[in-house]
Parts: C-alpha cells; sequence; structure tokens
C-alpha cells in the first residue's frame, strides 16, 4: 500500500451518491472489511457491444498504482486505465419493483447498449454490433446488484 497514489475528487472526478455510499457500507460490513483499508474497485474494462464495461468489486486494500479517492466515508479504487474514462462520473443506486442497483452517470458516454452494461466514448462507439452477449453474471467477480447505465 506504501505505492499506492492517494487523489482527490480533482485529480479522478468520481463520487459516489449518499445512497450508492450506504450500499457499499452494507457490503464491506457483511463481508467484514474495514472502511479504513477495503474499498470499491470502480473499473472500466474494453468489451461489450458499445465499447467498454463497467465492473463493481470490493477489495480489501488498493493496488500499488491505484488511485484512492474518498467519497462519502468509501474509499474508490481506480485503475490508471480507467481513470481516464471515470471523469465526472456519478455512482448511484436505485431500487424499485423491477429491481435494484447501481447506476452510473457518466457524461463522457456517447451511448449505450440495451444490456445496460455496455457504454462508449468516441470513436469505440462505432464497435457496436447488432446483438449483445453480454450477461450481467459473466464478467463481475461480486455480483453486489445489477449494473446499469
Amino acid at each position: 500500500m506504501s505505492g499506492t497514489t492517494t487523489s482527490n475528487i480533482g485529480a479522478v472526478d468520481v463520487a459516489l451518491t449518499e445512497l450508492a455510499a450506504v450500499e457499499v457500507r452494507k457490503f464491506l460490513e457483511q463481508e467484514k472489511l474495514s472502511l479504513d483499508s477495503a474499498g470499491l474497485r470502480v473499473s472500466v474494462r474494453p468489451g461489450g457491444c458499445s465499447g467498454f464495461e463497467y465492473g463493481l468489486d470490493i477489495e480489501e486494500d488498493p493496488r500499488e498504482d491505484d488511485f484512492v479517492v474518498p467519497s462519502q466515508g468509501i474509499r474508490l479504487f481506480i485503475d490508471p486505465f480507467s481513470a481516464q474514462y471515470l471523469a465526472g462520473v456519478i455512482i448511484d443506486y436505485h431500487s424499485s419493483f423491477q429491481g435494484s442497483g447501481f447506476s452510473f452517470e457518466n457524461p463522457n458516454s456517447t451511448g449505450g447498449c440495451g444490456c445496460g452494461l455496455d457504454w462508449g466514448v468516441g470513436s469505440a462507439r462505432r464497435r457496436r454490433n447488432t446483438s449483445c452477449s453480454s450477461s450481467l453474471n459473466n464478467s463481475r467477480r461480486l455480483t453486489i446488484a445489477d449494473v446499469v447505465v
């Protein structure tokens, strides 16, 4: 952890809403992890039919090259690749009769896919296929909730 880059919101502008932070805290408590060291990994991965997919994982410690961004009392762990695509993103949590899950408000997104997990920016949007092969359970280690865009 000594090599961890400590970042402030100005350097990597990612934030949780109060409701999202409450839900993340529930997962941290369920796993018996400390808010002082553990956090939520927020990542962007190439893939999906629109160019990129979001990832959310609970982790005990940040990686050496992570940005550590405090938001609503939760530590967000963001790798350098993901940081460039997450500028200005707000992560919220929604619950309704139709389902519940985390959502991403991304001002950089130029579109998304019907599956709700994929999105694109700029030329990456051109990779869109007519059918989506993404599955909510395929690419996530931790299924904390359905992630929607």
